[in-house]
Order: structure tokens, then sequence, then C-alpha cells
């Protein structure tokens, strides 16, 4: 599992915007976004800089991969 930063999401909204955003670029990937925590977890072989447009475009700040 690959957990992204994220900064910008302020409710589930705006989680749901990035989930559906990142669904678009990786379909069928299990993703799971927490607002609270400024993450998302997604499961499989991201292609990180797809993902990161994906963040973007839905006007969030992608700040790249969380420590593991």
């Amino acid at each position: 599992m690959t957990t992204y930063k994220i900064e910008g999401m302020t409710c589930n909204g705006c989680a749901s915007a990035v989930g559906k955003a990142i669904q678009r670029v990786v379909p069928g990937a299990k993703v799971a976004v927490d607002h609270k925590a400024g993450t998302a977890k997604l499961e499989g072989a991201p292609d990180d800089a797809a993902i990161a447009r994906a963040i973007e475009d839905a006007g969030f700040a992608f700040k790249g991969r969380a420590a593991d």
C-alpha cells in the first residue's frame, strides 16, 4: 500500500473528490482518503506522476509519498 500526502482537504467532499480523481487514473484501485490526516492510501502499483497530476487537477496540493 502506498500513502500519499495531500494538502488542502478540509472535508469529506474533498476526500471524495481526491478519491474520484485517483480512480480516474487508476481504475479499479482500492483508495482510502483521509481528509483529517491529509493522506490517500492506494493499493497496487501506482504511477506517482499520474497520481500527482490527478490530485493537482482536482485542486489539491500533492506533497509526495508519506514515509513508511
